[in-house]
């Protein structure tokens, strides 16, 4: 995620600005619009987006978040880039409508403020769920190409966890996405759908063809990285397709699973000049999908939370880290459930402190207060989580906690105050606002290399934390991004669909369509 922080709204986006750099003698140079709406949300998580959980950024502090648009760079001479608007929130619950229609209302203006532009580098995620709409980047992306006018070109830099329907994807003209799970690419795509567009409205060819394929195939994340076989494979054709004569760019999207939406399935698209190359490399990326279908893994060793506990307290392997998968925040999930709190606790020598544990990132801001008013080394008796998911399900009742008071940080530019409570060996992180921790900075003054188990609202490991895991558990815990995919109950999913449907599924018809 960017950096950048948010500002109060300006006037509206600049137009060409006459003292700006000149474009190369012959060449006008052209007028790029910048902007998006950019978060992946669960249609189980009981959380609600609101327009205060995401950051906007306007004006200069829109063209700081990339790299691309510097005005020394090797772009500037060929483009001048126009700020709009961009919104990014942490994943979570499905997007009040208001806020939606807030936030695209301000795009939409911007852009018709802004004057006649070539193109546009729309900044998305793809896995957007708006509290009433079926297909929320369908819809935002209908109201950009009316906005932009049919003549510019629209290119979009997308998550590989995004859903590609014909509707959205109809409206586009260049397609792009992440290659590596966990996301390490993520910049690197979205320069690549800057300078692809550029190279293209540069070169007069006009819209190249898109080959839009769907797979009727749903997994999760955990179970796609590009870490592991077949994925990184899979992916790693990609640039090999992208390099053909008469190719522009060869994207696959493994869907997002915890929506229910009858967009949600993998998808590949190839862009190309060569329509008949773009079908047919799309095609084969589809078959290949489908036939390993079944060879996808998880990334890691699973089992469920106790299991995973019990493994972790009996290994010599320190630190041992568990990923509490079902209420990953950066997934979607809630962040407030204390169902793996409970479990630590019930452990027999971490309750006693035979062994230690650091569980992160549990959401409530209740709790938090009550220690900041007990103050270090004070004794608390808390109620903990469930304070978004209370009342929906088993798993989301509060975890009784009783526990000193031993740390306390105010003003997380994330997390909001931060209090640290231990028991016996099992040391809790409560958060007054959603936050995952992906880094060693995120932990503070509690050392994680200091446990003997760490347990993180994740999915699959961020890189610092991959680095850090001396041994690691996915654990398989309930939650609004449950990797066991039937516990969740999809009820508008178009089906069949694999892994919900496998025995006596046809082979599908997996012809690309031109769009």
């Amino acid at each position: 995620m960017a950096s950048t922080a948010p500002r109060p709204a300006d006037g509206p986006a600049a137009g060409p600005d006459p003292d700006s750099t000149a474009a190369p003698p012959g060449r006008r140079r052209l007028r790029i619009g910048i902007g998006g709406m950019s978060i992946e949300s669960s249609t189980f998580c009981p959380h609600r987006t609101t327009y205060d959980d995401f950051r906007i950024t306007r004006g200069a502090e829109l063209l700081d978040r990339y790299t691309w648009t510097a005005p020394d760079g090797d772009l500037a001479e060929r483009a001048e880039w126009v700020p709009l608007l961009h919104a990014v929130s942490l994943p979570g619950g499905p997007v009040e409508r208001g806020t939606y229609d807030r936030i695209k209302d301000e795009l939409i203006e911007r852009l018709r403020r802004a004057g006649p532009l070539d193109g546009l580098v729309y900044d998305i995620h793809g896995a957007m769920s708006v509290v009433g709409l079926e297909d929320a980047e369908g819809d935002l992306t209908e109201a950009v190409r009316e906005a932009i006018g049919p003549d510019a070109l629209i290119s979009a830099a997308m998550d590989l966890h995004g859903n590609v329907s014909r509707r959205f994807a109809g409206r586009l003209d260049l397609i792009t996405a992440h290659r590596l799970a966990p996301h390490e690419d993520a910049w690197e795509t979205r320069e690549r759908a800057a300078r692809k567009l550029v190279e293209r409205l540069a070169s007069g060819r006009g819209r190249p063809h898109l080959a839009w394929v769907q797979i009727p195939v749903l997994l999760p994340g955990e179970r796609t990285s590009t870490r592991l076989e077949p994925a990184k494979s899979l992916y790693g054709r990609l640039a090999a397709v992208e390099a053909m004569d008469g190719v522009v760019d060869a994207a696959i999207w493994v869907g997002y699973a915890w929506a229910d939406e009858p967009r949600c399935r993998a998808a590949v698209v190839v862009t190309g000049d060569d329509p008949v190359l773009a079908v047919e490399q799309a095609r084969s990326l589809a078959r290949e999908y489908w036939e390993m279908r079944r060879d996808f893994a998880f990334v890691g060793p699973t089992g469920d939370a106790d299991e995973c506990v019990t493994e972790a307290v009996a290994s010599s392997a320190r630190p041992f880290l568990i990923s509490d998968s079902g209420d990953n925040p950066t997934a979607g999930g809630a962040g407030d459930l204390a169902y793996m709190l409970g479990r630590l606790l019930a452990n027999e020598d971490l309750a006693a402190g035979r062994a230690t544990a650091l569980h992160p990132g549990i959401t409530d801001p209740a709790a938090v207060a009550e220690c900041f008013a007990a103050g270090p080394g004070a004794t608390v008796r808390l109620s903990v989580g469930g304070g978004i998911s209370r009342g929906t399900a088993d798993h989301a009742a509060p975890c009784e906690l009783t526990g000193e008071v031993v740390a306390l940080r105010r003003d997380d530019p994330v997390g909001g105050d931060l209090a640290a409570v231990r028991h016996g060996g099992v040391t809790a992180i409560l958060v007054s606002r959603r936050k995952p921790f992906h880094t060693l900075a995120d932990f503070g003054e509690l050392d994680p290399r200091g446990y003997d188990l760490v347990v993180v609202k994740i999915g699959y490991l961020e890189p610092e934390l991959y680095d850090l895991a001396a041994d690691w558990r996915l654990a398989l815990t309930p939650g609004g991004v449950d990797q066991d995919l039937a516990r969740l109950g999809h009820r508008r999913l178009v089906r069949p669909l694999y892994p919900f449907d496998d025995e006596g599924f046809e082979v599908p018809h997996l012809e690309p369509m031109l769009l």
